[in-house]
């Protein structure tokens, strides 16, 4: 590693509309996964002007079978999908959860797809795809996470409070985060440079009301980021474009799966290509990622490393993954091949193995647990009940056992 160097990771809010759109696709996992846990589902959406449009493949009992939908099925993805606008807060003129319009074009999933995934007579459950899957964790926040990812997240999560609360009514939903800091000896010293860009009322882009949102905003990065990051120096670009009334999907189309570096590690690590929302479980894509980083988050709740990053590798119809790869940056406290022996042990031991029924069962996974992922990162969230179980530590112990 440098030992001086700059790094930057940018982070956008729910609003975004690539995120209105990622957390339609998740609003509909979680509505067929409640109605059938095996269900088998691949939805895109797409959000502009006024419009959300569904696309993609779908299975599931009292879903859509035999080539039809369940009664009312239809009725309740789109009031799911409207909900979720809702909650997000989109209520302008050029895109309202009660009047944009709605197109489904989700249909049933090939019977080619479906032979390799599903379990039949000897043959255990494949991937849902070929593809290559990483995870990653380092010691740089208590939440094992890149910390320019970490402080991006937490200041749009916080300004969302805000604006949901009423405490800071002149925000609307779209806003983007970029956090650029100093590193010395691979630890954050101080903060270079703060980009936040937030949609607003009407008004609040001159005079005494926009010095009362960039003074709003700055005092959101001075409580999210540690102290003594945010010096004199540290340079601010707040709004740098002037307005941003117009914002969400009214100002740029949005599209599933268009904001995985954001999703992940900020660019901290590498990503495999796969987006994760809108999939179920079934699709390693999103399974093998979110284990990988539970393993890897493990290594460094252990002590074992540093900074460790995982690959794991599959084809389609077949089970067992075709490889396992582990890198601890030489930050590791034992070789990484014994390493990856170990967590090879621990994974078949604790989860029934890295197949995708093994992940799906060993992480509980075929649960409604997906709309909560789908903005401010699928990393680095507290694991609390069924939510983000890929981000406990409770395999640390049995990682230092099997070395």
């Amino acid at each position: 590693m440098r030992s001086d160097y700059l790094f930057t990771s940018e982070s956008v809010s729910e609003g975004h509309p690539d995120k209105v759109a990622d957390q339609i696709s998740d609003a509909v996992v979680d509505l067929f996964l409640r109605k059938d846990p095996e269900a088998r589902i691949a939805c895109e959406t797409l959000t502009t002007t006024q419009l959300v449009v569904l696309a993609g493949e779908i299975r599931g009992k009292g879903i859509y079978e035999d080539g039809e939908w369940a009664a009312g099925v239809p009725e309740e993805v789109e009031a799911a999908v409207r909900e979720t606008v809702r909650r997000i807060g989109y209520e302008q003129d050029g895109f309202h959860w009660k009047t944009f319009r709605f197109e489904n074009n989700l249909h049933g999933q090939s019977a080619h797809i479906a032979q390799g995934v599903d379990e039949s007579g000897n043959k255990d459950e494949g991937a849902g795809d070929q593809g290559i899957m990483f995870g990653y964790a380092c010691d740089e926040t208590p939440d094992l996470m890149p910390a320019t990812l970490d402080y991006s997240h937490k200041i749009l999560a916080r300004m969302a409070a805000d604006r949901h609360s009423g405490t800071a009514p002149f925000l609307e939903p779209d806003a983007k985060s970029q956090v650029t800091l100093h590193y010395v000896n691979g630890k954050p010293v101080e903060a270079t440079a703060i980009v936040v860009s937030t949609q607003h009322k009407e008004g609040w882009d001159a005079g005494e009301k926009e010095a009362e949102l960039h003074a709003y905003v700055k005092r959101i990065v001075a409580e999210v980021l540690p102290a003594g990051l945010v010096t004199d120096k540290t340079v601010w670009h707040i709004n740098p474009t002037g307005s941003f009334v117009i914002g969400g999907p009214d100002g740029d189309a949005g599209l599933t799966g268009r904001k995985i570096i954001v999703d992940t590690y900020g660019g901290a690590a590498p990503h495999g290509g796969g987006a994760f929302s809108g999939k179920d479980p079934t699709k390693v894509d999103r399974s093998a990622a979110y284990v990988s980083r539970y393993l890897a988050k493990n290594v460094v709740a252990a002590g074992l490393a540093k900074r460790c990053t995982i690959q794991l590798s599959y084809a389609i119809g077949v089970a067992r993954p075709l490889s396992l790869y582990v890198n601890t940056h030489e930050t590791g406290t034992v070789d990484d091949a014994k390493l990856e022996a170990a967590i090879a042990k621990v994974a078949e031991d604790k989860l029934g193995g890295l197949t995708p029924k093994g992940i799906r069962l060993g992480l509980g996974l075929n649960k409604p647990i997906y709309a909560t992922t789908a903005a401010y990162g699928h990393f680095g969230r507290k694991a609390e009940g069924e939510l983000f179980p890929w981000e406990r530590t409770d395999l640390a112990g049995a990682l230092k056992a099997a070395l």
